[in-house]
C-alpha cells in the first residue's frame, strides 16, 4: 500500500511540551538507535478533516520527533481494517498503533465510555484535567491492560454540536421512534427517550440520513458536517451537543510493542500525544467558527436550540443510565465515582472562571 502523504508543518516548542509525562514502569528491551516501522489504524475516513489529519499528525511527530527511528504508516477506515475493528487489531498486534474514539469498545469493556465523553459532564479542558492531573489516565490504563494496550489521549473536538435532523424537535414526544446515529451512552439515554440508536462509521453517515435509513445523526461539529456533506442531506441543526460535552479521541498502543522500545522512543509517543491532543482541540475551536459562518449563512438550514424540557429530561436519563452502569459493573462504578468527584470541584471553578466571563459578551 503506497504511504500516506504526511500534512506538512512541525508542532512548536510549546505545543510539544503542554504536559510533564506521568512517570513510567517497566524497563524497555529496544536498543538506542534501533528503527522500528509501525503502522496506525484509524476510525476515520481518508483524509477526514480534524480527525483523519490529526491521526497524520501524530504519526508525523513520531517520526519527526525520533529522527527517523520510528516509522509509522497510517491505514484509514476499510484500507488495513473496518473503523469498528481498531480495538482488536491493535489488540491482536495486526497494528502497534490505533486511533478513535474509546467509547466505540463499550463491547469489549463498559468502562471505555468515560474515556471519550459523558452525556452533560466534562467539557475538553477539564476532561484533559482528570486525565493528566486527576487519575483519569491511570483508570483509563487500567481498563485497556487485560486486553494487551496502553491508551494516551491523542486529540479532542471540544463540545460538538445536538445533530442533524429531518423533522423538528420540539417536544419530548418528537424523540419517540426517532431513529439517529450516536454512540455511547448517549445512544442509550436517547433509547430510554424513546428513540432508536444506531451506530455507524463517518463514512456512512450522509449516505443515511439522505434516504431516510436514520432520522437524524450527530457526527462532530460544523467543520467535519460541512466536510461530510451533512448540511445537504438535512434541515435542522441542533445544539447543544448534550451527549458530547469534551470529546477525547485516542492514541492506542499495543503493549507489548510499546514495551520493545527504548526509553527515549516511549517517551517521544508520550508527549507526541499529548501535542496531538493540544493541536487537534486548537484546530477545531478555529475551524468550527467558520463553518458555523457557512452553514448559518444557508437559506435552507434552520439553527436550533434543543427546547430546555427535552435537555432536562435527557440530562434526567443520563443520570439514571449512570446509576445503573455504576451499579452494574465495579470497575465502572470507581471510575464514575473519581469523574463526578473531580467535575464537581471543576465546575465551581468554571462557574466563576470561563462561564462567567463568557457570560460578559452580553453586556
Amino acid at each position: 500500500m503506497k504511504r500516506r502523504d504526511f500534512i506538512t508543518g512541525v508542532a512548536g516548542g510549546a505545543t510539544l511540551s503542554a504536559c510533564t509525562p506521568p512517570p513510567q514502569t517497566g524497563a524497555p528491551t529496544g536498543a538506542a538507535g534501533e528503527r522500528f516501522a509501525w503502522r496506525m489504524v484509524t476510525a476515520w475516513p481518508p483524509n477526514f478533516p480534524g480527525l483523519g489529519t490529526g491521526a497524520t499528525n501524530l504519526a508525523r511527530y513520531l517520526e519527526e520527533l525520533s529522527g527517523g527511528r520510528l516509522a509509522v504508516e497510517v491505514y484509514s477506515a476499510g484500507e488495513l481494517v473496518p473503523a469498528l475493528e481498531v480495538f482488536d487489531a491493535v489488540s491482536a498486534g495486526t497494528a502497534e498503533l490505533g486511533h478513535g474514539g474509546a467509547y466505540y469498545w463499550r463491547g469489549k469493556a463498559e468502562a471505555t465510555q468515560f474515556f471519550t465523553t459523558i452525556p452533560f459532564g466534562m467539557n475538553a479542558l477539564e476532561t484533559n484535567a482528570w486525565l493528566y492531573y486527576g487519575g483519569g489516565l491511570e483508570l483509563w490504563e487500567e481498563v485497556y491492560a487485560p486486553f494487551g494496550l496502553k491508551p494516551f489521549p491523542a486529540g479532542s473536538s471540544g463540545v460538538q454540536m445536538g445533530g442533524w435532523f429531518n423533522r423538528p424537535i420540539d417536544s419530548l414526544e418528537d424523540l419517540r421512534g426517532l431513529r439517529m446515529r450516536i454512540p455511547g451512552i448517549g445512544g442509550e439515554v436517547l433509547q430510554r427517550a424513546g428513540g432508536t440508536p444506531v451506530t455507524l462509521p463517518g463514512a456512512d453517515l450522509f449516505t443515511a440520513l439522505q434516504t431516510g435509513s436514520i432520522d437524524a445523526t450527530e457526527w462532530v461539529g460544523p467543520y467535519n458536517d460541512v466536510a461530510s456533506g451533512l448540511h445537504r442531506a438535512a434541515r435542522y441543526y441542533y445544539y447543544p451537543g448534550w451527549h458530547e460535552p469534551g470529546s477525547i479521541m485516542e492514541c492506542m498502543v499495543n503493549q507489548a510493542a510499546y514495551d520493545s522500545l527504548p526509553g527515549d522512543l516511549q517517551a517521544i509517543i508520550r508527549v507526541a500525544c499529548q501535542a496531538a491532543n493540544m493541536d487537534m482541540l486548537a484546530e477545531y475551536n478555529a475551524r468550527n467558527a467558520s463553518a458555523l459562518a457557512q452553514i448559518a449563512a444557508e437559506d435552507s438550514i434552520e439553527l436550533r436550540r434543543f427546547p430546555d424540557e427535552v435537555l432536562a429530561r435527557l440530562k434526567e436519563l443520563t443520570h439514571e443510565v449512570m446509576a445503573d452502569l455504576a451499579a452494574r459493573d465495579p470497575l465502572s462504578a470507581r471510575i464514575w465515582d473519581s469523574y463526578r468527584s473531580f467535575m464537581n470541584q471543576s465546575r465551581e471553578w468554571q462557574r466563576i472562571g470561563e462561564q462567567a466571563f463568557l457570560a460578559t459578551t452580553d453586556l
